[in-house]
């Protein structure tokens, strides 16, 4: 079965050359379109994506409102990358915070742009470290302290959380550990329960709004 994906942009040029991006790729089929985030939730509910790429400034609603109001209302909400021209943008930032699972820049290269949406499709959060410090550092309220202190993670999660932060997947993680893949997707799991968090990104969110992990 293809990665089915869903196109949310107010600008139709962008949305071409994501479409012919990825429909050249034989297992990635785009669904539909949208120029706002207005209609994302029919279209989601209706053509039951994968994967949605959201930009994350758009004129009636954004990408922010519309990653929140999808997870808050859809029962099994699609993954959600947002498209973004500015890395270190806030609203970058806040819609990560609302639940994105990652970010991808307008200006990345063809098969980053597929390689972003094989990553999600399949679970992983698209993360680029280096900017998340720095948005971590700018905007980042440091209001996860509470959730940290009272995970009661143990050693090991606590080295998985610090792993994930810097962008490490869970095969490179197992590689660093010298464990089974398999026991590092327990240590996830176990991270992202014991955080109340809904994915990888906002398990890293926490860990750098809490100072468990410093922006540097």
């Amino acid at each position: 079965m293809p990665v089915t994906v869903l196109l949310v942009d107010d600008e139709p040029l962008v949305r071409a050359g994501l479409r012919a991006v990825l429909e050249a790729q034989p297992d990635i089929e785009v669904v539909g379109e949208a120029a706002d985030g207005a209609a994302v939730i029919p279209l989601v509910r209706r053509l039951r994506p994968d994967v949605v790429a959201m930009d994350v400034r758009m004129p009636l609603l954004d990408g922010i409102a519309a990653t929140r109001a999808v997870l808050r209302t859809v029962a099994k909400p699609p993954k959600i990358l947002v498209v973004t021209t500015f890395e270190d943008d806030e609203y970058v930032y806040e819609a990560l915070r609302a639940g994105a699972d990652g970010f991808l820049l307008k200006r990345a290269r063809p098969a980053e742009i597929v390689h972003a949406v094989r990553l999600v499709a399949e679970g992983e959060s698209l993360l680029f470290p280096a900017s998340v410090r720095r948005l971590a550092a700018r905007y980042g309220e440091r209001d996860g302290r509470d959730a940290l202190a009272g995970a009661r993670l143990t050693e090991r999660e606590s080295e998985v959380l610090r792993l994930m932060a810097q962008g490490l997947s869970n095969a490179e993680i197992a590689g660093k550990l010298v464990v089974g893949t398999e026991t590092v997707k327990s240590h996830v799991g176990a991270v992202l329960a014991k955080l109340g968090a809904r994915d990888r990104t906002q398990a890293v969110i926490a860990a750098y709004e809490s100072g468990f992990v410093a922006p540097r």
